[in-house]
This record gives structure tokens, sequence and C-alpha cells, in this order.
């Protein structure tokens, strides 16, 4: 029974990432060393500093979801806010076909999803490019000899100073203290870095923005697991 489940799991798997191949929506890197970014079958296209013309065909401006997993934020946020384009950024193809097939059901024109590793993409998008990121419920990476990988550690930081407009807001969402606190304590010492608002338990009083009452999967599980949640609001130039 365990590798029947095994082998279903691999075939579904399978299957969405073909159906991926034919979604206008998604934008696939597969090698990490090699930039080349294709959308459907094979078409290579280079969408560094065009996201909004050649994608979204505007001017509006542009929010990142990192590790946006199946893009529940990025759905939820283009939904809310029209006026703006969102682009969730993961590199599992499975969980991206979830967020991308809802935004195509939705007929969400200013959704979008881009498959990468996230320490690669500077090289999709141009200095001043993005003007907002959200970080929701990432790995915490809670060894010490891997905090370098956590999303909101120094190196993580420079990456994102290469792509967003000065004073760019970055969101933290997540219900793991040891990276909350990890956080805190990096912006602290990181140059130019300063932070607007941070609650360690944010459903203990009246939300103090709107847009924190989306919820994705992993949330929801981890509030009926009795787990506090946790938010940063901050900026880094």
């Amino acid at each position: 029974m365990a590798q029947s489940n095994l082998f279903m799991g691999r075939k579904n798997k399978l299957k969405k990432f073909r159906e991926l191949l034919g979604y206008p929506n998604v934008y696939e890197n597969y090698d990490p060393k090699n930039p080349r970014l294709l959308v459907g079958p094979d078409q290579e296209v280079d969408m560094k500093g065009r996201w909004a013309e050649g994608h979204f065909q505007n001017t509006q401006p542009i929010v990142l979801e990192l590790a946006c997993g199946a893009g529940e934020y990025t759905v939820a946020l283009a939904e809310a806010y029209p006026e703006q384009n969102f682009i969730g950024v993961d590199i599992k193809g499975a969980r991206i076909w979830q967020g991308a097939t809802r935004a195509l059901q939705l007929n969400l024109k200013n959704a979008a999803f881009l498959r990468t590793r996230i320490e690669q993409i500077a090289l999709f998008f141009n200095p001043g490019e993005v003007s907002e990121i959200w970080i929701t419920f990432p790995d915490p990476f809670l060894r010490e000899s891997k905090e370098m990988k956590r999303l909101t550690s120094s190196r993580f930081l420079d990456t994102y100073q290469h792509i967003i407009r000065k004073g760019s807001i970055i969101h933290l969402k997540t219900d793991d203290t040891t990276l909350y606190e990890f956080t805190l304590e990096t912006l602290k010492s990181y140059p130019g870095a300063k932070i607007f608002y941070h609650n360690d338990d944010i459903y203990a009083a009246p939300l103090a923005f709107p847009e924190l009452e989306y919820k994705t999967r992993y949330e929801k599980e981890h509030l009926e697991d009795g787990r506090k949640i946790k938010y940063v609001r901050f900026s880094i130039n």
C-alpha cells in the first residue's frame, strides 16, 4: 500500500508539472546556474525589467511573495489589491500549480508565479523593479549551521537590496520564535534597516494591518496547534 501511495504521489506531481507547461501565468527556471526562463513548453523569455509591461501589460507596482508554497497569499492579495501586480516565487512546482490554477480559475490578471530558487531572483528582476516583498511561513532552518539559509539572513537581505525600490516594505509572517527573534536581531545590525512594526502574537488584539487576515494552509494548521503567529514589517534601504 505504501509503495502504491508513493507511486500515485509521483504520478500526480508529474501530471501537475506537465500542466504547468501550458499555464500562461507561470515562468520556470530549471537550471540555477543558467538564468534561462521559460513560459509554456519551450518559449524562452527575458522578463528582467519587463514584468509589468511584458506579462501584466500595465505599469502597476510589482509585489513578490517569496517561498509562496501554494500561493495562498499571492492569490489573496491579488484579489484584494487589483491595482498592484503579484508574483509568487517558489522552487516547488507542485505547490505553485495550486496557486497558479486558482489564479486562472479566478481570472486574476494581476497574479503570476516564478519557479526558481529564491537566491537567484536578482537574475530575473531589475534594480528597483520590486515595490514590496512578503515572506510567509518560510522554512526557519532551525540549526545554527543553516542560519544563512533563512530568508531574513543578511545574505538574502543583500539579494533583496538589488531588486527593491528605496524604502520598500518587506513583511515576515511566521509561527517560529527562533526565526522571528533572529530577524529582529539581524535587522538591528543591518545597515539602513528600519523596523516599523513587530508583534509576537498578532491575533492577541485587533490586527494592525488588514492584509494580515489572509491565512495560508500552514498558518491554519499552526493556529489549530495553538501556536502564536508573529509578524515583522521592515525596510532595508
